[in-house]
């Protein structure tokens, strides 16, 4: 199968200690394949959503080792690859082996997707799995160098998928949103990780049902110049 030029140029990232599972396999909890099913499953979303266009990408921070290392989608977990899949017309069975792992903070995000019917494509600021050095099953923030790779991707995919708006899930996503598409809508909501699955359930209720902006539906300060797209709801 010939990848999406997009998903090439991802399985050519390489940082230390980080994980990049479309051109890494783990020897523990991956197929043999792996990588190439990530790669593949990966390249057909890319090619469908750039064929229809998507209401909203929504931006996390980076793979989490329970996540996205595992299955390759963006706040994504063992439990929701097919769903993730079907959510684009496409099939898929996860690429590890083993018991299916769980990842709170995709279980949160597919909470709201189950509700959601429009186009929404799942992407990080940084798309591989960063790891504290000598621990691959740990998460750690990128850095400054792996930020700058990653905005690179992430600015090309907002090219090819022509979101209506952008939904940044954290400050780190709100701050490359914000630099990065500057005539696209974009809302910072709180992550939901560290206590915070309350406020970000209220604020997306918020922005998909069409329900008043209440106190707690707070902008980020890095994207509070994007008021303006609470009239695109």
């Amino acid at each position: 199968m010939q990848l999406h030029p997009f998903v090439c140029a991802l399985t050519e990232l390489t940082f230390e200690n980080s994980f990049n599972p479309y051109a890494d396999r783990c020897k523990i909890y991956d197929h043999a394949d792996a990588p190439e099913r990530r790669a593949a499953v990966l390249s057909a979303m890319v090619t469908r959503a750039e064929s229809t266009g998507a209401d909203a990408i929504w931006i996390g921070r980076d793979l989490g080792h329970r996540g996205g290392r595992r299955t390759g989608l963006a706040l994504t977990d063992d439990i929701h690859v097919s769903r993730h899949a079907e959510r684009w017309g496409l099939s898929a069975d996860r690429p590890t082996i083993g018991k299916a792992v769980v990842e709170q903070t995709a279980a949160v995000i597919w909470s709201m997707l189950s509700r959601i019917e429009l186009g929404v494509f799942l992407w990080n600021v940084f798309p591989l799995h960063p790891h504290e050095e000598g621990n691959p099953f740990s998460n750690r923030q990128h850095n400054a160098k792996e930020r700058r790779a990653g905005e690179v991707l992430l600015e090309e995919l907002i090219r090819l998928l022509r979101p209506r708006r952008i939904i940044a899930i954290g400050n780190n996503a709100a701050e490359a949103a914000a630099r990065l598409a500057p005539l696209v809508p974009i809302i910072g909501v709180r992550h939901p990780s560290y206590g915070g699955q309350t406020q970000f359930r209220k604020q997306m209720n918020a922005l998909y049902d069409n329900l008043p902006l209440q106190n707690e539906l707070q902008l980020s300060p890095e994207t509070s110049r994007y008021a303006e797209a609470r009239r695109l709801l």
